[in-house]
């Protein structure tokens, strides 16, 4: 049974109704291209209506035109994947090791009880996957984000893979709880994965009841789409259906067990590849394997590297080493720490994936850990950029066995430069964080010394990059600092923050042909107002465990990053 609840996520403005006569059109010409031009990956086959995008107006009706009103001929196909990488020959859907292949198929595993859908992301599916709106207040639409029902024509795959788990070989990992239903290729000619978490058990499923719980599918759901609106890469959200299914969890690992609902999230990116993607391939020999995987990996997903050139794997680890710290300096400029950064969960395109015990700092707290089972604070926030470097020496291991003696030496001192591209990039982040215009001697040192300020006063990271993007350089210089910008007049009290005050505006003083408004402006852009800090998220799962859904509508994130 399906049933339909809560808001679309990203509606801004009421859409449009497009007349009944243009939606005839959209299908019948679509039926025409499903007949006559079909293609490897999935895709709408929708018409252009208009090609004179002179107007608004049109180009308003031309992407209505080219959204699908239903799934009838919208498509997924997996043979883009399969017809190159290999497939386990067991089609058995149980627990096992599993040798020489990529992908194991299964079939996700319906709920028992009733599904609602609760959240749906307007801008995934308009955007991305080229259907309406309207579409998920479908049947068909809520039977395919749940697993009940597969597109015709894909294959559901579930992707062996294994990893270091805080800093240990864990050997085979694998999704254990997620199926890739297909490939989609939009309207702008890209391709993304779809897959689904919480779907039911899988060959790599372990001990694990291949299930997630609502709770957690709520935190991923919503900042997924958070990050993603922070400009950080990130996989996103499509929707977040609900069941009545009981799921048993010990949330604080600590004995614990309590009864939650089952959820499933439908999440896309474009690749689903992650170090440990290769690493299992290494540890095991398979060579060839490992060979024709990334061959695939370059060739879909790295159009800057030849894959002809008898250097592309060094090329292909140079841009995932500057891409990673390019990644983690970005985590560090919104406060967030991701709390398991395994190999098993680090991207081999450098985007943000696997949202579990993530959470965004408040105070600032370089020990800042949101996950409970790290004891040895592994992955506190301040320790991000040497886990990345600890996680792309585990990819050049896996790399290894395919380099010979001059690309290893290149490709080590590829590795070596990590620290330096990591804190270049940081410093970048942070001098637009404080409005800081060209190169100036010290900006490092201005940099760490408020850090050290806010440490020591324990003030809100977010909050004190917000004001003193508002305050005005007059109000600082005095050190007349307003009661609401409460996060400055914190560290305010320290000692040292006049001396700090001096050497910013000092420094402010060197930006070539600028403004105190213009400062103001430009840092307000950088420096959100608002992040999806722990007591939101949890806010929002209370409500949702009430059947309350209203803080996945419109009126939240969406809201949130446009007052930012």
């Amino acid at each position: 049974m399906t049933q339909r609840s809560g808001f679309p996520f990203c509606c801004l403005t009421r859409r449009l109704q497009i007349p009944q006569l243009l939606l005839l059109c959209v299908t019948c010409h679509a039926l025409f291209c499903s007949l006559v031009q079909p293609g490897l990956e999935g895709s709408a086959n929708l018409m252009h209506l208009l090609s004179n995008k002179s107007n608004q107006e049109q180009g308003y009706c031309e992407t209505q035109a080219r959204l699908a009103s239903s799934l009838d001929f919208w498509t997924l196909s997996s043979e883009n994947l399969i017809a190159v990488l290999p497939v386990d020959p067991v089609k058995e859907n149980y627990v096992r090791k599993v040798k020489n292949c990529i992908f194991s198929i299964a079939f996700p595993t319906p709920f028992k009880s009733r599904v609602r859908l609760v959240a749906v992301s307007k801008e995934v599916l308009e955007d991305i996957l080229d259907l309406d709106l309207s579409v998920s207040e479908t049947d068909a639409f809520i039977q395919l984000v749940s697993g009940e029902k597969i597109v015709f024509g894909s294959i559901p795959l579930t992707h062996r893979y294994g990893g270091h788990q805080f800093g240990i070989w864990a050997d085979q990992l694998g999704d254990g709880r997620a199926h890739l239903i297909g490939i989609y290729r939009n309207r702008q000619g890209e391709k993304w994965e779809l897959q689904l978490k919480g779907s039911g058990k899988t060959p790599y499923s372990r001990n694990g009841d291949g299930r997630a719980v609502l709770r957690s599918s709520v935190r991923e759901f919503l900042c997924s789409e958070a990050m993603h609106y922070l400009g950080i890469p990130t996989s996103r959200a499509a929707s977040l259906v609900v069941s009545d299914d009981e799921v048993w969890r010990d949330q604080f690992y600590n004995g614990n067990i309590v009864k939650e609902r089952g959820a499933v999230v439908l999440r896309v990116a474009k690749s689903w590849f992650r170090i440990g993607s290769l690493e299992i391939l290494a540890h095991y020999g398979e060579l060839d394997l490992l060979r024709s995987l990334l061959d695939f990996i370059i060739q879909e997903h790295f159009p800057s590297v030849n894959v002809q050139e008898p250097n592309r794997y060094v090329d292909f680890f140079s841009i995932v080493v500057s891409e990673t710290a390019q990644l983690i300096a970005l985590w560090m400029s919104v406060g967030f720490a991701h709390g398991v950064c395994n190999t098993d969960n680090f991207s081999l395109l450098s985007i943000t994936i696997d949202y579990g015990p993530f959470g965004f700092m408040e105070a600032y707290n370089p020990d800042f850990v949101p996950n409970t089972s790290d004891d040895e604070r592994r992955y506190k926030i301040g320790n991000q950029a040497n886990i990345g470097m600890f996680n792309l020496n585990k990819l050049l291991q896996a790399l290894n066995p395919l380099l010979d003696r001059g690309q290893k030496h290149l490709a080590a001192q590829i590795l070596e430069g990590y620290p330096v591209l990591y804190y270049t990039r940081f410093t970048e982040l942070f001098k637009a964080k404080l409005g800081l215009l060209g190169e100036r001697k010290g900006d490092g040192d201005l940099i760490a010394f408020l850090l050290h300020l806010m440490e020591k006063t324990e003030a809100d990271f977010t909050m004190t990059f917000r004001q003193l993007s508002e305050i005005t350089q007059s109000q600082l210089q005095e050190l007349n600092i307003p009661q609401q910008f409460w996060a400055l007049k914190m560290i305010s009290k320290h000692q040292l923050f006049p001396a700090w005050v001096s050497q910013y505006l000092l420094r402010l003083k060197s930006n070539m042909n600028d403004s105190d408004s213009e400062r103001r402006k430009r840092m307000t852009t950088v420096n959100p107002r608002y992040v999806l800090k722990n007591w939101m998220a949890e806010s929002a799962v209370q409500k949702a465990e009430r059947n309350d859904f209203s803080e996945q509508a419109p009126t939240t994130l969406e809201a949130w990053i446009h007052s930012n």
